[in-house]
């Protein structure tokens, strides 16, 4: 008589307490990546906002600073006022002197100091980026240099030469009010500060992580295969 064949078992059905590697068993790909202050995204566009908000405000306050320099740097342009028939002419002293165009100059330069200058401090107070600072920026370089020029203008003399020229007395030289002739120097300040804070973000900004690079083994604890 022989006996009954008997069936095998079963496979073995693994358990979800046999889903966990052992130490130094599986190797699992990637890492964890690490958890920004801001979380994945950034700050947030609300923060984001506020943050352009005040840059845009302080940005153009500071303007007022630039008329102020403006003003007192600028070479001063000599007119002599004289009686003609009866009625008050103004002309200029030195009519081969360049201290005409000297008014647009030492603002583009001025201007072009406060870009850099706010580019930068914008990028120690926040190392990035991004659309919201880039636009703050601009604008606000834009609205302090129109406050740097018309606070400089109200510094300066006055625009009434005529009445200037008769309190000064005939043949008596004093300065022409300031003048801005080339209106284009209103957007060297955002230009600068734009090159600068895009030159700076290149060079010194985070950076992206590559999504191409090689990923490192590691073990079911996290640590790295050697």
């Amino acid at each position: 008589m022989t006996a009954p064949l008997t069936p095998p078992p079963p496979p073995h059905e693994p358990s979800s307490q046999d889903a966990w590697p052992p130490p130094g068993g599986y190797a699992r790909v990637g890492a964890v990546p690490p958890v920004s202050p801001y979380g994945q995204d950034g700050p947030g566009m609300k923060t984001e906002l506020r943050e352009a908000a005040l840059i845009t405000l302080a940005v153009a306050l500071s303007g007022a600073l630039l008329g102020v320099l403006w003003e007192w740097l600028t070479p001063k342009v000599p007119l002599v006022g004289d009686v003609v028939n009866g009625g008050w002419v103004v002309y200029l002293k030195d009519t081969e002197g360049e201290q005409a165009v000297g008014a647009d100059g030492t603002f583009t330069l001025l201007a072009l100091g406060f870009g850099a200058v706010s580019a930068a401090a914008v990028f120690l107070w926040r190392r990035r980026g991004g659309v919201p600072l880039v636009v703050a920026l601009a604008v606000g370089g834009l609205l302090g240099s129109l406050l740097a020029w018309r606070f400089g203008l109200w510094l300066g003399p006055g625009s009434d030469v005529i009445a200037r020229a008769r309190a000064a007395g005939e043949g008596v030289t004093f300065s022409a009010p300031l003048k801005l002739g080339a209106k284009g120097a209103l957007l060297a300040w955002s230009l600068a500060a734009l090159v600068v804070h895009l030159g700076l973000t290149a060079l010194f900004g985070p950076r992206d992580p590559d999504p191409f690079a090689p990923a490192v083994p590691k073990d079911g604890y996290g640590a790295p295969l050697k």
